[in-house]
């Protein structure tokens, strides 16, 4: 999805973010600002990382007083250092300070995840293993944060529950085995890919007999994880999956592992530090 149709998609998210803010009104800036006048503000980035989100601020901007103009300096997946300015705006002032906290709301979180993101990629860039993000999300947020994945360079897995199958160990419980699990996932639907996960090395062996094309090795330590991905020998995509920290990541890589799914990289990144700064006229 490119960023013009994700900011579509993502304008009632932005109309109820507004809502829960604004309320019947902003009292602060209807009592001290008048009403025609006009002001430039920057948005400033605090801190080193990854930006994502400028696109969303601007929607946010517009949204309250579509008179704004937003001009960029950066763009979503470009480096910052502290003190870069990411963008101006310039418009009526009491709309602008209206739109303030909600903008750098979706700005701060979306660049926090693209910056979490591209330091797992580049603790495993000596290694083949791509980093994959999961659908530990904010609900709501999915298509926005997995995009901010993609800013920070790491790749999104399944975007939900349609495009995949994923066998997981309550499937597996459910369907009375692991074979039957899949089994079942083959007969259901021939065209979507399927992943089975393993705790052990005996399910990993079961596995590979069944055809499917991808295996999650689930929390598996580091001996045993060499020993799948020798095991597999190539015949198979292997994912490594289950409490990857970020210290965790190149050891993890080194076995040898295809991919790596990191669940923190959305439901843990912390925000980017962002900041707005008026200058009236």
């Amino acid at each position: 999805m490119d960023i013009s149709h994700l900011v579509k998609s993502a304008a009632p998210l932005i109309e109820r973010a507004l809502e829960e803010d604004i309320g019947p009104g902003d009292r602060t800036s209807e009592a001290i600002v008048p009403p025609d006048a006009t002001g430039a503000c920057t948005i400033v980035a605090k801190a080193e990382g990854i930006v994502c989100g400028l696109p969303l601020a601007e929607a946010v901007f517009q949204g309250v007083e579509p008179q704004a103009t937003f001009i960029y300096r950066f763009r979503d997946g470009e480096p910052v250092e502290a003190g870069d300015r990411l963008a101006e705006v310039q418009g009526p002032t009491q709309g602008l300070l209206t739109a303030e906290r909600t903008a750098l709301n979706f700005l701060a979180r979306l660049s926090g995840i693209a910056t979490l993101a591209s330091c797992y990629v580049d603790a495993v860039a000596n290694y083949r293993a791509v980093i994959l993000d999961t659908r530990k999300t904010t609900p709501g947020w999915r298509a926005l944060e997995k995009y901010a994945v993609r800013c920070g360079g790491a790749r999104n897995h399944r975007m939900g529950l349609y495009d995949m199958v994923l066998i997981k160990d309550n499937h597996i419980a459910a369907a009375g085995g692991l074979t039957a699990a899949v089994r079942q996932a083959q007969a259901a639907d021939a065209e979507l890919s399927i992943e089975v996960e393993v705790s052990n090395l005996d399910e990993l062996e079961e596995a590979l007999g069944l055809g499917v094309d991808r295996v999650l090795l689930d929390n598996m330590d580091m001996a045993t994880l060499r020993r799948a991905v020798e095991t597999a020998g190539g015949r198979v995509f292997l994912e490594a999956s289950g409490g990857i920290s970020l210290a965790r990541a190149q050891e993890i890589a080194a076995s040898g592992v295809d991919a790596i799914s990191v669940g923190g990289m959305t439901h843990s990144a912390p925000a980017l530090d962002v900041s707005l700064e008026l200058v009236t006229r």
